[in-house]
Parts: C-alpha cells; sequence; structure tokens
C-alpha cells in the first residue's frame, strides 16, 4: 500500500505522518509526504517533538506536491489543503482535521504529534487488516 499525506507547508502535519507511517510500515508499505505551497524547511518545533521520540526531521526538505505523487498513492491523506489538492479519480482520499503546529508552544505540537500518531496507527492497523485478506 502506497500513501501520500499532503498539507499546505509540508513541514508538520505531513512530515510528522510520513515519519510515523514510515517507521510502524517496516517496509511493508511506503509512504511518502508534500505540501501544495511547501516551506523552506521543516518546522524547528515540529523538528523538536519528532526528536524527543527518536525521530529525526532536521534533513528532510519539504517538498511540493505534484500530480505525479497522487497518481503514485493508493490512499492520499489530506490535511488542510482544501482545493489544492488534486483529485484523481479512482483514488481514496481521507482528510484529517488537525491543527497546523506551525509557531505554536512545544506543548501544543506535542499534542499535535500524538494526534497524528494515534491516527497513523489506526491508519496503519487498516493497512494491515486490509492485507490479510
Amino acid at each position: 500500500m502506497k500513501v501520500l499525506f499532503v498539507c499546505i507547508g509540508n513541514a508538520g502535519r505531513s512530515q510528522m505522518s510520513e515519519a510515523f507511517f514510515t517507521r510502524a510500515a517496516q517496509d511493508r508499505h511506503e509512504a511518502r509526504s508534500a505540501g501544495t505551497q511547501p516551506a523552506a524547511a521543516v518546522h524547528p518545533e515540529v523538528v523538536e517533538a519528532m526528536a524527543e521520540l527518536g525521530i529525526d526531521l532536521s534533513a528532510r526538505v519539504p517538498h511540493r506536491l505534484e500530480r505525479a505523487d497522487a497518481e503514485w498513492a493508493d490512499l492520499v491523506v489530506t490535511m488542510g489543503c482544501g482545493d489544492a489538492c488534486p483529485v484523481i479519480l479512482g483514488k481514496r482520499y481521507i482528510d484529517w482535521d488537525l491543527e497546523d503546529p506551525k509557531g505554536k508552544g512545544i506543548e501544543r505540537v506535542r499534542e499535535i504529534r500524538d494526534e497524528i500518531a494515534a491516527r497513523v496507527e489506526r491508519l496503519f492497523a487498516e493497512f494491515e487488516a486490509e492485507a490479510e485478506k
């Protein structure tokens, strides 16, 4: 299964989602992330919060969403990109209503991080159940 996580800047929510999913998948599934208006770098507060869990995002570079990214994916998870996300017939889409961590204090970023981790865990469990069928 291939999943694409998309937000606006690809500097927070989608980066965290991709990292959590990749760690859980252990090469059984693939993940990418992208942004409709990519930032210059991953938000420092996001890098800090993820480092607390042993995930290093400091060298990650936000990626601009392209149609090819959505075509590659079996599932596209959007997070606040609205109409800017390409819709491709036959693809499965879900939208996660998550607050953007940009500029938030570390306590709030941790809460957002933990919510993303829980959602990714549920999504991964769904993928594993489908794979067993």
